[in-house]
């Protein structure tokens, strides 16, 4: 889909565009809410032009087009004049000197809580970006769950910067896109937004990675013609079918879209000839029972396509979703999907929660099917309060936000879902905590499984349970849903913790004895200095980072009766003062390059094997015991089931490329796949590629597939991320590459 392209207007030109888009959203409220009071849309419009006067947006356009911009995406989703009025707000505590305290005053306390949930957090430092858009996503998420229009007006933002990317810099546009498909895009789709979830990704899916974009579009350009006449054929004879049974229904077709295709094509590992299903029917109805009669007429003109047929009418998904979903062939060996709805489940599919909110004045503004649609929010409010560190709730969100489903029962027919590749672990905790908790062992269709089983559509779990029984921490490894995960977290954490603050006590009462120093004559006060003194928060916290092995037990003994422990005997470095830099460099293991650690001590430090983590990628740290600290990429799989032990993370980044004390240029191992055509000259036409990005090929191996496709795979030797990066889209523009994918292990 194109983007909007707005340009910078002549001065004396700016009001009447002002007076056409205004009167545009007056009319478009009018139409769709015609008994609200539009007298706090004018005073929300004037008090927007008169705060974002002068402001201009990068394009150069003035700034007050944007919010008005977001209040007619509102508009048309026919929301009312309080949260249009909101959407007209919703920039100006962030980007003027207006206070939360004046919206209040002038708008009232909902429009003011409606856009405090979606102001950014912006006078707080963090550490990094990453953190910081952590807790916006947070905050937003715990407004959303008192009032949904906090992330539908955020939604309708991020729309339109979308829809007007190309003014910022590259970076931000591929940092803005790639947030839209992790985050906003999965959350229109938890809502059963379908519209604004296909116009988010395919925008976002164009700036991520415009090689690819470029490719496919010109690529179902090529094709659209001949598809649309042969959808147009389909449609005929259907509509005369469905007249023939006196069945009323519109019939729509499309093309399916750009980032629709990609995913599937990304999935199944083919080229573009090789979907046959780019092309889609949809069949509105006006009742349930015709939906499943027009589904019988499909099924007798066409042939269906085994192991593509869907009734989420009968089991809808758990955004409220409803359609019977069919694929069938065609003449020509044409497959093409249909969907079979109501009015009413179109609606809600293209809308979602948007398609039918109602506030009733003095009312409670959340219906029974609303709270049904939020109830994954609550529950995500639920698990997150819990997690500490903003990088694992951002990453476990990801998860939540778009599963794929699988629907199984429990012995008295209730339907569980879990993710997919579930296990009767995620089905336990998805029925109870405790349940989870004492699970031992699982019957799937009568049978005895073992835990790690994945679970399919239709299996009918029991849950055996033994009171006693804890989780164990193997569960982490292959539990799929994030409430399993945390659950599981939480408990390891709270056990690990304790078991660790007794070690801890032991290990500094054992070396107390050896100087013949009495505990018991040190007050809580004095513990508690020292424990200030190394930035943690309690007394337990010390004896914790003790029994980890972050600081030495008489280190901490020395702290609490200084002069006891001579000082040739001190093996480790004092703390630092609070609040003073505690990075110090550490020399550069064998094959790695030189890193950054937070700690107090010439800690040994290794890239971890499972991810080999290269210059330029995002790291993070985990203290092994006995083995230093392992450095992975926040991307590695396995870090979110090492960090549940927050005691053991710690801060690592790269050292500056001028401070490397190697001197010599550092490279590093990468391996990658390249999905391509299996065709002569293509092998020739790779490494070619990788010379011509002055790239070492270590090792080569090529794989050929049974339909005229090959992988081959690489070994390189990399200097960085944008190395890397550089070389892979240089492979993407070879003619016949389908796909090129890293391998993290070597």
């Amino acid at each position: 889909m194109a983007s909007v392209q707005p340009t910078t207007l002549p001065v004396e030109r700016v009001p009447d565009l002002f007076r056409e888009k205004f009167g545009r959203l007056l009319d478009t409220v009018h139409a769709n809410r015609p008994t609200d009071d539009t007298d706090i849309i004018r005073q929300a419009w004037k008090f927007c032009l008169e705060h974002h006067n002068g402001q201009l947006r990068a394009s150069g356009e003035p700034y007050v087009l944007h919010p008005l911009e977001v209040a007619l995406v509102l508009a048309e989703m026919k929301l009312d004049s309080t949260a249009i009025a909101a959407g007209l707000l919703h920039d100006a505590v962030e980007d003027t000197p207006v206070t939360t305290e004046d919206i209040v005053s002038k708008f009232g306390e909902q429009v003011a809580h409606i856009v405090e949930g979606v102001t950014k957090i912006d006078k707080i430092q963090f550490a990094n970006r990453e953190d910081r858009q952590a807790e916006n996503v947070r905050k937003m998420l715990l407004a959303m769950v008192s009032d949904v229009r906090v992330v539908l007006i955020k939604l309708a933002d991020r729309l339109h910067n979308m829809r007007t990317l190309e003014h910022l810099p590259p970076e931000r546009q591929r940092s803005i896109a790639r947030e839209t498909l992790d985050i906003y895009a999965p959350l229109a789709h938890r809502l059963g937004m379908g519209k604004l979830r296909g116009e988010l990704e395919d925008l976002a899916f164009r700036w991520v990675d415009p090689i690819t974009w470029e490719q496919l579009h010109e690529a179902v350009e090529a094709r659209r013609s001949e598809g649309e006449q042969f959808l147009a054929g389909v449609e005929g004879l259907l509509s005369e079918r469905l007249h023939e049974n006196n069945i009323k229904a519109r019939v729509e077709w499309r093309i399916k879209r750009l980032y629709s295709i990609h995913s599937k094509l990304v999935k199944s590992q083919t080229s573009i000839d090789q979907v046959y299903d780019l092309l889609a029917l949809r069949v509105v109805t006006s009742s349930v029972q015709d939906c499943y009669a027009v589904f019988g007429i499909i099924h007798s003109i066409w042939r269906p396509v085994p192991g593509r047929i869907k009734d989420f009418i009968a089991m809808p998904r758990p955004n409220l979703y409803q359609s019977l979903h069919t694929t069938v062939m065609g003449e020509g060996g044409h497959q093409f999907e249909v969907q079979i709805r109501t009015e009413e489940m179109h609606r809600i599919a293209e809308e979602g929660i948007a398609a039918h909110w109602k506030y009733k004045a003095g009312g409670s503004p959340v219906s029974a099917r609303d709270e049904q649609r939020l109830a994954w929010v609550r529950q995500l409010v639920e698990w997150q309060r819990d997690m500490t560190d903003p990088n694992e709730f951002l990453s476990t969100l990801k998860i939540d936000l778009f599963p794929e489903e699988v629907y199984t029962f429990t012995p008295k027919g209730k339907v569980v879902v879990v993710p997919r590749d579930g296990t009767p672990i995620d089905f336990a905790y998805t029925i109870h905590t405790e349940v989870g908790n004492t699970c031992v062992g699982a019957r799937v269709n009568g049978r005895m499984v073992p835990l790690r089983t994945k679970l399919r559509n239709g299996d009918i779990v029991e849950v055996i349970t033994q009171n006693g029984h804890t989780p164990s921490r193997d569960w982490l490894t292959f539990v799929k849903s994030p409430r399993a995960r945390n659950k599981i977290r939480h408990w390891l954490n709270e056990h690990q913790r304790e078991r660790a603050i007794e070690i801890g006590r032991k290990l500094l009462e054992r070396e107390a004895r050896k100087y013949k120093v009495g505990l018991s004559q040190f007050e809580e006060s004095d513990y508690a200095r020292v424990a200030a003194d190394y930035s943690v928060a309690t007394p337990n916290d010390l004896w914790s980072a003790i029994g980890f092995g972050k600081y030495s037990a008489r280190q901490v003994l020395n702290r609490l009766a200084p002069g006891l422990v001579h000082q040739q005997q001190e093996a480790e470095a004092t703390p630092a003062a609070p609040g003073a830099d505690a990075v110090r460099r550490v020399a550069a293991t064998s094959g790695s390059d030189s890193l950054v650690v937070e700690g107090q001590n010439e800690l040994l430090v290794y890239r971890a094997r499972c991810c080999n983590p290269i210059r330029g990628e995002e790291i993070i740290g985990y203290v092994t015991r006995g083995k230093g600290v392992a450095v992975h990429a926040r991307s590695c799989p396995n870090v979110q089931n090492l960090l549940y032990e927050a005691d053991r993370r710690i801060a690592v980044e790269w050292a500056r490329a001028a401070d490397d004390s190697a001197g010599a240029k550092q490279t590093y191992p990468v391996r990658f796949t390249v999905h391509c055509d299996d065709r002569a000259g293509m092998l020739k036409e790779l490494t070619a590629v990788i010379s011509d990005e002055n790239t070492n090929i270590r090792t080569m191996e090529t794989h050929l597939g049974d339909a005229g496709d090959a992988q081959i795979e690489f070994v390189i030797d990399a200097d960085d991320v944008r190395h890397l990066t550089r070389l892979v889209q240089a492979i993407r523009r070879l003619p016949g590459v389908r796909d090129v994918q890293r391998s993290q292990k070597l």
